[in-house]
């Protein structure tokens, strides 16, 4: 009897140092099949090609597939049968060889393989069906039931049906069925995924070993804490079956559409679909990563809000946020299938403006805010997701408007037009609403905020620094609660200053709230956000998570656009003279080097003002660092250059940047 592979000793491979290796240097992290790809390479099934890459998103050809199964099961070298197209002792052929003597591959009539083609959806699965028989895997047929089964040859019947049976093999579904697509071809990730699923039922299909009569049990000293569950009626039932590792209930996963979810320890660590959040935990935020081995944290995320999911492992999440890839760690993030979800983020048009429903999944409340004008192809009354604040999807609808909120994207670079007066003028009327809503915490208001008397101050900063005055006040009402927190009313500090998620009550002291403006200033927004050279530098807007102070200055993913929310608001009662005042614009340019801003619209040696760190402009290119053009001219290189707003630090004012490095905003 030929000796069955046992799946759960080679995926042992997937966590050592090599493989490891393999996976960073990948082009696969952020792929809907990255854990089935890993598994191969870790296995050397699947190889890089000479650049490193393993272009997962390939068609695969039938000499690439062949090979995948001969290295799968380590098929024993035969010459029985030789092909004429095929050039003797290369390693490829040696393979197809190897396969075609253990029976699971023929060749064409004229004597020839063909190994360059690409392999149809029916020719792999008539490979796979000879490699069950290859496994003395119990390979039943049934009957099925595809909108296009009279496509599919005779000659692989059996074998289609035999793999859609295991669950090996899915239909695609359309609007008006489900179709098998029998001539279609698969990539090199599908076929990841085609023999993983099969290995996967060899595992759980397998025969058992029959235990030696007279053999006494022994206990096992570690717990099996690995489960799979199934769901229904709104409740997670795990099977009676316990996993001793991760792989072994990985492989039943795999192996069974009714399977929704893997659980360690009653937590649910992987699932076929659903919504992340953010978990509770001693850290209060989720950490961000840019690859698995999380050492690099990019960003964070408030506990109980959404990331979208993508995937997982027992370790890690695979999530996007802001439209970027990340990796997390699995103790910090909430998995809840599709069948449980209870709530999520969303937005709604509301008399012309984008109000922002928000949802936090440990609390099960909602939280309210308006972000400022909806775009004009918003239609009102209508509902949007989007988890970027920029990419907008109707919900019911295959409508997806782009639109970046002004405030939230204009550099605070960009001064005010508003003087301190009339900033002044806001904060006392917008005491009095506070005041006036009796709500306890606002009593007294207009005597008591510490925004009071600060206009004037504002706006000698914005002179001085070149930091906006509508910003500062903006942050300085969303951190303090109007100068009424407590932090603010004991501490003077009214931006939370060194106040975390997991110690709220901590904080620096000032001994009146200008210092606190000043440190505001000077320690973060010119030494490291909005300034170029700083340490969490990713553009001098608030922005969101891809881009902008949001990314670093608070772990509230909605941070950006509700200081915008707070502007709009400024600009509304003042008189609506600064939205849209500016031109908006981000960089676009998506390769491994910096963008450099200049000091003359020309390239030299000697004319570099300074350079935008590398950074990946992320969706559609939206992600750019943020700019605003004040004047363009033709440069004599015979490109437009842009004159743009310099986020360095004063005394620059203006920088040259080449205009097809960079992407208008228009409204």
């Amino acid at each position: 009897m030929k000796k069955l592979v046992t799946f759960a000793l080679i995926t042992m491979l997937l966590f050592s140092p090599l493989f490891q290796a393999k996976v960073q240097a990948s082009d696969i992290n952020g792929h809907q099949m990255q854990s089935e790809l890993e598994y191969w390479i870790a296995k050397g099934v699947i190889r890089a090609d000479s650049k490193g890459n393993y272009r997962p998103n390939k068609a695969v050809t039938r000499g690439e597939f062949a090979s995948y199964i001969a290295r799968a099961l380590d098929l024993p070298v035969s010459t029985k049968y030789t092909f004429k197209d095929m050039p003797k002792n290369s390693s490829l052929t040696v393979e197809i060889q190897n396969a075609a003597g253990a029976g699971i591959l023929a060749g064409y009539p004229d004597g020839t393989f063909r190994p360059n083609d690409k392999i149809t959806r029916q020719q792999m699965a008539g490979m796979m069906f000879k490699a069950m028989r290859h496994m003395n895997l119990p390979a039943s047929t049934a009957t099925f039931t595809f909108k296009d089964s009279k496509k599919i040859s005779p000659n692989f019947v059996n074998a289609v049906s035999a793999a859609v049976n295991l669950n090996i093999i899915r239909g695609d579904h359309r609007k008006d069925g489900v179709y098998f697509n029998p001539q279609d071809h698969a990539t090199i990730a599908h076929a990841s995924a085609f023999l993983f699923r099969m290995f996967a039922a060899a595992e759980v299909l397998k025969p058992t070993e029959p235990s030696t009569p007279g053999t006494p049990t022994v206990p096992d000293v570690d717990p099996e804490v690995y489960k799979v569950s199934t769901i229904s009626n709104g409740q997670v039932i795990p099977t009676t079956a316990l996993y001793k590792t991760y792989e072994e209930a990985l492989a039943v996963y795999n192996a069974s559409s009714s399977i929704r979810a893997i659980q360690k320890n009653n937590k649910i660590i992987k699932m076929k679909s659903g919504r992340a959040f953010g978990s509770e935990n001693p850290r209060q935020l989720t950490s961000l990563y840019d690859n698995s081995n999380m050492r690099n944290e990019v960003t964070y995320i408030q506990k109980g809000r959404e990331m979208k999911y993508i995937g997982s492992s027992a370790d890690h999440v695979i999530v996007e946020v802001a439209g970027s890839t990340f990796y997390a760690k699995q103790n910090e993030v909430d998995l809840v299938p599709t069948e449980l979800v209870t709530g999520y983020d969303y937005y709604e048009v509301q008399g012309g403006l984008l109000v922002h429903h928000t949802y936090d999944n440990l609390r099960k409340a909602r939280g309210t805010y308006t972000v400022g004008p909806a775009a004009n192809s918003m239609r009102n009354g209508k509902r949007y997701t989007s988890l970027d604040g920029v990419h907008f999807s109707e919900v019911g609808a295959n409508n997806v408007v782009t639109y970046y909120p002004y405030f939230q994207f204009q550099s605070v670079r960009q001064p005010t037009s508003y003087s301190g007066i009339e900033l002044e003028y806001y904060i006392q009327e917008i005491l009095k609403d506070r005041e006036n809503t009796g709500i306890a915490r606002y009593k007294d208001a207009t005597l008591k905020s510490k925004l009071i008397g600060l206009g004037n101050y504002l706006k000698l900063m914005e002179e001085t620094h070149h930091v906006n005055a509508m910003f500062i006040l903006a942050t300085a009402i969303h951190e303090s609660d109007y100068g009424m927190s407590v932090n603010a009313q004991t501490k003077n500090n009214i931006f939370g200053i060194k106040v975390f998620d997991s110690s709220p009550e901590m904080g620096e002291i000032y001994i009146h709230p200008t210092y606190s403006v000043d440190a505001f200033i000077s320690r973060y927004m010119n030494l490291n956000y909005a300034n170029p050279f700083g340490a969490h530098t990713n553009g001098a807007v608030p922005g969101n998570k891809a881009v902008g102070f949001n990314v670093k200055y608070a772990s509230d993913p909605n941070w950006g656009s509700k200081i915008a929310g707070h502007m709009w608001r400024i600009d509304s009662l003042l008189g609506k003279r600064d939205i849209h005042q500016a031109n908006l614009a981000v960089i676009s340019y998506k390769g491994s080097t910096g963008v450099n801003v200049r000091t003359s619209p020309d390239t030299t040696s000697t004319n570099k003002l300074f350079t935008y760190k590398p950074k990946d402009p992320g969706y559609n290119a939206a992600f750019g660092y943020p700019l605003v053009i004040v004047d363009e001219t033709k440069g004599s290189d015979g490109y437009i250059w842009y004159k743009v707003l310099a986020d360095i630090n004063p005394p620059a004012d203006y920088g040259w940047i080449r205009s097809d490095l960079v992407k208008k905003i228009t409204y």
